[in-house]
């Protein structure tokens, strides 16, 4: 068997002549479209790398300021809140209102502990203590004393209170 001979007509050769010019032109191109392309993306992860250390380094910028100010807060946390409740009124048959009363006296005595550091109110705690133990209460013409049963310091100062009659 033989292979015709369509190398020798000028139709087939101009067509296998077009295919091999119009694979090479279309080589050339798709090499330069994949050049850019690879340009682009190479110049984009240079800049998004640089980016990414830039950020990294502000980052640990941030945490090390942020580190800082926790540690001076910690050092500052201030006493934002006073709550105090008498946990027996019901023994000498005192009506809400009193109670209130005598509580909003405490809390107007001790405010002055109010934005301290935790700190200072810690060390001012047997102060504080004698402050509301030695202020004789009147309710009802009847004169009371207050002992301090519990304090809790923290950025709520939490005083539990007993009352008593005074002698």
């Amino acid at each position: 068997m033989r292979i015709p001979p369509y190398y020798r007509r000028p139709s087939w050769q101009r067509f296998f002549a077009g295919m091999a010019i119009g694979g090479a032109i279309s080589w050339c191109i798709f090499l330069y479209i994949f050049g850019v392309w690879q340009e682009d993306n190479a110049k984009l992860i240079r800049k998004q790398r640089q980016d990414i250390l830039e950020l990294n380094h502000d980052i640990k910028i941030w945490q090390e300021d942020y580190r800082e100010l926790n540690n001076r807060n910690l050092e500052k946390i201030t006493v934002q809140k006073i709550q105090i409740k008498i946990t027996n009124s019901q023994r000498y048959k005192l009506d809400d209102f009193s109670v209130f009363e005598t509580e909003e006296a405490v809390r107007d005595d001790i405010k002055m502990v109010l934005a301290k550091d935790l700190e200072t109110v810690a060390k001012s705690k047997d102060l504080i203590k004698k402050i509301i133990e030695n202020k004789p209460i009147k309710i009802n013409e009847k004169r009371y004393k207050l002992k301090v049963k519990e304090m809790i310091i923290f950025t709520t100062l939490t005083v539990q209170l007993e009352i008593q009659f005074d002698e």
